[in-house]
């Protein structure tokens, strides 16, 4: 019991994060990692042994996914927890805007804190699932990090993205397999495009690594679409 007690010490950011955040983005990105490293702990979002690993692995690694992210898109964040990525994507670039969709109570109460705090003023907290939001909202991209597979991701994002719309998957070592076993899903959603990229050279180590799906046109869209032509 003791060790759970033990508090782990925030390191001093990395030289390179000053070269990912900057500006007004720097002391954004060390007012979160405090609090990921606090609050964060106490209220069990983040294991109390990643804390001396906040930079590297958490805020840095969900901060170069911003390379693969279009300009001025609207971004949702599918199960954000403690909002890793979006919350980082969301300090690191003003141009976009990031809905962070999360179902549990804690984690949403948490992730409003960290808003008002870091005065985020392109970021909203929505409390729910993605299938809550299926025909109500689309977005220019859909992001994830260690949700779930990706063909569970599929089906959650694709709803959420407008014809052209793209979901990044955060994978590590699994990516290439998991894409590889999705094959037939992605085909059944008529996607136009799925990729692997590699993001974060020269700033992170390893570089990340992502499953970039481009959505197309719904099956069922096309559907009522052609049901549509032949009462005409």
């Amino acid at each position: 019991m003791a060790e759970n007690t033990e508090r782990e010490e925030l390191p001093d950011a990395p030289e390179v994060a000053r070269e990912v955040f900057t500006g007004e983005a720097w002391l954004r990105a060390q007012t979160f990692a405090e609090m990921l490293a606090g609050p964060g702990v106490v209220r069990g979002l983040l294991g109390p042994r990643e804390v001396p690993r906040i930079w590297d692995r958490h805020l840095l690694n969900c901060a170069v996914v911003a390379e693969a992210v279009p300009p001025a898109a609207k971004l949702v964040d599918i199960g954000s927890g403690a909002g890793l990525p979006g919350l980082v994507l969301a300090i690191v670039r003003p141009d976009i805007t990031v809905t962070l969709l999360e179902p549990l109570l804690r984690r949403t109460v948490f992730l409003h804190e960290c808003v008002q705090e870091l005065k985020l003023d392109n970021v909203e907290v929505l409390r729910g699932r993605a299938e809550e939001l299926v025909g109500k909202r689309f977005f220019d991209v859909a992001c994830a990090r260690a949700v779930a597979p990706l063909d569970r991701l599929l089906a959650w994002s694709l709803p959420l993205l407008r014809e052209g719309g793209e979901l990044l998957a955060m994978k590590g070592e699994r990516a290439a397999e998991e894409l590889a076993d999705a094959q037939a899903q992605l085909h059944a959603s008529g996607v136009q495009t799925a990729e692997l990229v590699s993001v974060g050279h020269g700033k992170v180590e390893p570089p990340a690594t992502l499953v970039r799906v481009v959505a197309g046109r719904a099956p069922e869209r096309d559907h009522r679409a052609s049901r549509r032509r032949r009462k005409r």
